[in-house]
């Protein structure tokens, strides 16, 4: 093509049109768009930009050199400039894109080839473009640039030309722009906000295209690493194919050179002193291979056949003497070890019968000297365990007889041991001599509803039945009652309406039952370590596994309240009993390692128990799906997953359909009397969950359970929100009873009240808080004390939490910095020291005055909760608190033989001792 026809670009007039304009206008206008589009396409490097500057500079000095414009020359400079324009378009023509690719719309007024632009300072006017400048044409007919010198009108060529012309001085620049401005053409070549669009974008490219590669770095380590871990198992596969190759073509090597004597010398197949057979090398078949380069057995063959006679007796010969000296050597070392379990599983039998073979010297002929070793070591065997048998029941025997002597020096000693101990003999389950094994069916064998499979069945109806009510089973369920029965001359009974509200409530908790917390049955604890982080029922059950866990508690439900301790709750002159149980009594969750529905059955038969002594049953579901406190007696410490977290509205639901469940079955008729109260949620902790949602929960669960014609007192915890702040709530509903539990230990304030202070603060305060909460102008209405003890200390052992210690001492560390107490808060400030050795000591132990404390503080609480409906006390029984047990304290004499006796101490006509003046520490 001609270069008269030469097409120059838009941006190479540009170009032309800043040569034109002045070299100074050109270095700051033109230098600032090359740089950006340096940048846009990341030509960063200044030392390759000169040296492509310089080859295109010395190519266009020769083209422009007088007197070699040739044709020829000419189309080929042609075709090179070509290619070095489509280069540049490859490399420069880059258009922004964003952040999905897309290229981003240019700016209408960024169209340099338009004859108008819109005004620099935004106006919608636009302003005429100065006319495009034809260039001059040389005396050869070229086409000339604005510079010195000839040749082809290129960047390049621009460039160099652009060296030869004189700078301008100031005034020069100063009229020039002038003459720039009057004739329309602006400064401003480009959009400031468009470029800065496009870097920017540009800059978030670049990040994404960095993390890409970066992740292509992972992924590629990540294919290495798996690539030379493939590599390394087939290379360790290869090196054991190649040896078993190796090894079973010396077998048949060994085979075919001695077909001649196979007639002479009998098969011998040698066996293990376990009499396991052990394969021998003709055992082995030969391993199968297409691949020449592979075939390990191929040469040998070859060489085989190529064997004289003579050769080959003398191959056999020396074969013979390795293998006969090979038994000597391993005659004498360490026999290897027999044939594992694990081994076997991993399919390591043949391998193992393998090494043994060749240890003995192959499969072929039988050693004498390796039998006779065998025989040696045979006899060390049995000496040493013989040894070991005599040794080990001289050790037994007089151990067993020391302990049997100890345990019956000990019989008839302490009532307050553990369960397990307490009634360690299993029920004699005679009701079962009744029933056949074959009246069960099959399919319900060794289940819930197989009789035979139960640890006790004493008082339960062993005869079968699949029949629910609710979905529940009442499997064990005897089919008549009598609710005729009368706790004591204070109260009615069963069948007669107990007046609530105008007569008290005197009631105690069974806790630790159904519902395993550490302190009061540690002995389920106290075996593991903190490494075991056993610390609630959910880790002891994980710990223990299923079916341990199943028999150890089947068999606490069984002895730790027992038909007896109904009977002697109605003697201290209780009227009320509080039966705490968990949600795995009614079913479990996937995840959950709780014992499911045995304690079922043990709930119904302490129900029907408490029926026989007149005593009136408060139902308290203590643990809800996912903890509604995140507390022990909950079944799980830590996290509140009721209500709250991820799967707060799954255990919503679940607890509702439990509940939906239990006011079905507990809405039978023969519960109508001795079930006359029903507990929704013991203690949700509301201080740290969404008060509205718990409400929210009530306003679901009331008319629930009320539909399924429950027609007990509902009772709900205030959660710990202050009686108060219950004043005007859940007002729509009859028949609500508030629950508040009331203890003086886990506040740091109250804590450290001296002894008289703690009673006056029982007759005062808390009968302050009582009489509030029963009126509703100031409360809720309805209230009673669910849970409260006579322990001034939190000195119990696991009181608060395995492991964390106490405020008492100052060593309470729950390993936040906010709730944790570590400095001593007993009355003296640790001034004499605060020791938990006296509040933990035996009662027989105790001052006179301090159990006179702990009976006046006891007697202080009865009279403040009895200004409301009543209270419970927690609870009957412990393993060791004695100051948490009824039955204990009542028999240690700091508790009243008889629950209505007041003669000791009242508040309304008792005046509180000086304590301290008496002779009673207040660090006791």
């Amino acid at each position: 093509m001609p270069r008269d026809y030469h097409y120059e670009s838009p941006r190479e007039r540009d170009y032309s049109r800043d040569r034109q304009d002045g070299e100074g206008y050109r270095s700051e206008r033109e230098r600032e768009r090359r740089r950006q589009r340096r940048e846009s396409r990341g030509d960063t490097d200044d030392e390759e930009r000169r040296r492509r500057r310089r080859e295109r500079a010395a190519r266009h000095a020769a083209a422009a050199a007088p007197g070699e414009h040739t044709p020829s020359s000419d189309r080929e400079h042609y075709e090179r400039a070509q290619q070095e324009r489509q280069e540049r378009r490859r490399r420069r023509g880059h258009r922004a894109t964003d952040s999905t690719g897309e290229p981003i719309l240019r700016q209408p007024e960024r169209s340099y080839d338009s004859p108008y632009r819109t005004g620099g300072d935004g106006s919608p006017s636009p302003t005429k473009a100065r006319q495009q400048r034809r260039p001059r044409r040389d005396s050869s007919g070229h086409r000339a640039s604005g510079g010195g010198g000839g040749g082809w009108d290129t960047p390049a060529s621009r460039d160099s030309g652009a060296s030869a012309r004189p700078l301008l001085h100031a005034d020069a620049l100063a009229q020039l722009d002038a003459s720039n401005a009057k004739s329309g053409w602006k400064a401003h070549r480009y959009d400031e906000a468009y470029v800065k669009r496009v870097r920017d974008q540009e800059k978030n490219l670049e990040k994404e295209r960095q993390r890409e590669e970066r992740r292509e770095k992972r992924r590629a380590k990540e294919e290495a690493a798996a690539a030379a871990a493939a590599e390394k198992e087939r290379e360790k596969r290869r090196r054991h194919e190649e040896e078993m190759g190796f090894r079973r073509s010396r077998h048949v090597d060994a085979e075919l050179e001695d077909d001649d004597e196979e007639e002479e010398v009998p098969r011998h197949y040698p066996s293990g002193n376990d009499g396991i057979r052990v394969r021998g090398y003709d055992e082995y078949p030969e391993p199968y291979t297409d691949d020449p380069y592979t075939d390990d057995a191929a040469e040998p063959r070859r060489r085989r056949r190529e064997y004289t006679d003579d050769e080959r007796d003398e191959r056999r010969q020396r074969r013979k003497e390795r293998a006969l000296a090979a038994t000597a050597i391993a005659g004498k070392q360490r026999k290897s070890r027999v044939v594992s379990g694990p081994l076997l599983e991993e399919g390591g039998k043949e391998d193992y019968e393998y090494r043994m073979a060749a240890n003995r010297g192959g499969g072929g002929t039988k050693d004498e000297f390796y039998d006779e070793e065998l025989k040696k070591k045979k006899r060390k065997k049995i000496f040493i365990g013989i040894a070991i048998v005599v040794l080990l029941l001289a050790i037994i025997i007089p151990v067993a007889v020391v302990v049997s002597g100890k345990k019956s020096s000990d019989s008839g000693g302490d009532t307050s041991s553990s369960s397990s101990s307490s009634d360690s003999s299993k029920p004699d389950n005679s009701n079962l001599n009744s029933i056949s094994e074959d009246d069960i069916p099959d399919w319900a064998k060794g289940g819930l509803l197989d009789p035979f499979s139960w640890y006790d069945t004493e008082d339960f109806n062993v005869t079968f039945t699949n029949d629910t009510v609710g979905g529940l089973s009442i499997m064990g369920l005897n089919m008549t009652w009598d609710d005729s029965v009368q706790a004591n001359e204070h109260v009615p009974a069963l069948d007669k309406e107990f007046k609530y509200g105008e007569m008290s409530i005197r009631g105690v908790n069974v806790g630790g039952w159904f519902n395993l917390e550490p302190w009061i049955t540690p002995s389920f604890f106290e075996s593991y370590n903190t490494r075991d982080g056993v610390i609630d029922e959910w880790t002891l059950t994980k710990s223990m596994g299923s079916t341990k866990a199943k028999s150890n508690l089947e068999q606490h439900y069984s002895s730790w309240i027992t038909k007896q301790s109904f009977a002697d709750i109605r003697d201290a002159g209780f009227d009320h009993v509080r039966i705490p149980f968990n949600y795995w009594a009614v079913t479990t969750y996937d995840g959950d390692p709780y014992v499911p529905k045995v304690s079922w059955r043990y709930l119904l038969r302490g129900i029907e128990y408490a029926r026989q002594q007149g005593l009136r049953v408060n139902l308290d579901l203590h643990g809800l799906p996912g903890s509604q406190n995140g507390w022990n007696h909950s079944g799980k410490q830590g996290v509140i997953g009721w209500l709250n977290g991820t799967d707060g509205d799954l255990n919503r639901q679940r607890s509702l359909d439990i509940h939906d469940q239990l006011s079905k079955f507990f809405a039978q008729p023969r519960y109508k009397n001795v079930v006359t109260m029903y507990g929704l949620a013991n203690e949700p902790r509301m201080v740290e969950l969404d008060t509205d949602a718990v409400i929210q929960w009530y306003d679901d669960v009331i008319p629930l359970v009320r539909n399924n014609n429950i027609t007990a007192i509902l009772v709900f915890g205030d959660g710990f929100m202050g009686l108060d702040n219950w004043q005007g709530k859940l007002q729509d509903y009859e028949d609500l009873l508030l629950d508040v539990h009331q203890y003086v230990i886990f506040n740091v304030d109250l804590i450290k009240f001296s002894h008289a202070e703690k009673v006056n603060y029982a007759c005062k305060g808390w009968t302050q808080q009582s009489l509030r909460s029963m009126n509703k102008k100031t409360g809720f209405g309805p209230t009673m004390c669910g849970e409260w003890s006579q322990a001034d200390t939190d000195c119990t052992q696991y009181i608060n939490n395995v492991g964390w210690g106490t405020r008492w001492e100052g060593t309470y560390n729950t390993g936040d910095t906010g709730t944790s107490v570590l400095t001593p808060t007993c009355p003296t400030d640790n001034n004499p020291i605060c020791s938990c050795n006296n509040a933990n000591a035996d009662p027989s132990d105790y001052s006179d005055t301090y159990k006179q404390f702990l009976l006046h503080f006891a007697l202080a609480q009865i009279y403040s909760f009895e200004q409301a409906w009543g209270w419970f006390y927690w609870t009957w029984k412990t393993e060791k608190a004695v100051q948490w047990s009824w039955e204990s304290g009542m028999k240690a004499g700091i508790l009243p033989e008889k629950v209505w006796d007041r003669s000791a101490f009242s508040c309304n006509t008792s005046d509180i001792p000086d304590y301290s003046g008496l002779g009673l520490a207040e660090n006791y």
